[in-house]
């Protein structure tokens, strides 16, 4: 897959964040659900690949049931939803800035939603691994709110991260390995 830069931060906290960037010892994670993880795990690979140490893997979390399948979590009936959670070297990225691709990469304001594929499983949520990350997301959501959606609420969850299950392997890197593959539409550059 072709890597492309990422787009430029344009709310004041990514921002901040992108000139703020440190390159540091270890790693980070940021966990993002927006619905079909196929779309969601390519756009990140796709414009953050490049980044040292960097992952993203596909996998359900927020749910109640222990690993937990794809058939299980799709029946709405665990309570996961399908996510994707980056990796990356210690400011080699804000995380502010990952909020703000996450936000113009899906629509955040449909409840359980995202185009055609619906189910609590398909819903928009951010899973924050401590604090600090909690606080960004809100901000960040805080100023895309103000910035670009306007009359449209963001019914995105910001909650604490819990167990993650990666998903089975041929949904690793769905879309590279599968060109042409089933893509949810709402998976494009709002901004």
């Amino acid at each position: 897959m072709p890597l492309k830069t990422p787009p430029a931060p344009t709310v004041p906290t990514a921002i901040k964040g992108r000139e703020e960037v440190k390159l540091g010892e270890g790693v980070e994670h940021a966990t993002f659900a927006s619905g079909c993880f196929w779309g969601t795990e390519h756009l990140f690979s796709k414009h953050y690949g490049h980044l040292p140490q960097f992952s993203a893997i596909s996998g359900y979390t927020g749910g109640q049931a222990s690993d937990p399948s794809y058939r299980q979590v799709c029946s709405g009936s665990t309570g996961h939803a399908e996510a994707v959670r980056l990796t990356y070297q210690t400011g080699s990225v804000s995380y502010a800035e990952l909020v703000e691709f996450f936000y113009r990469t899906h629509d955040p304001t449909t409840v359980d939603r995202q185009g055609p594929d619906r189910g609590s499983q398909y819903r928009s949520a951010i899973f924050c691994e401590d604090d600090k990350q909690e606080q960004v997301a809100k901000q960040v959501t805080a100023e895309v709110q103000e910035k670009y959606l306007k009359g449209r609420p963001i019914v995105t969850q910001i909650v604490k991260a819990g167990k993650w299950w990666p998903a089975e392997d041929y949904h690793q890197e769905y879309l590279d390995n599968n060109p042409g593959g089933y893509e949810c539409p709402t998976h494009r550059f709002y901004w």
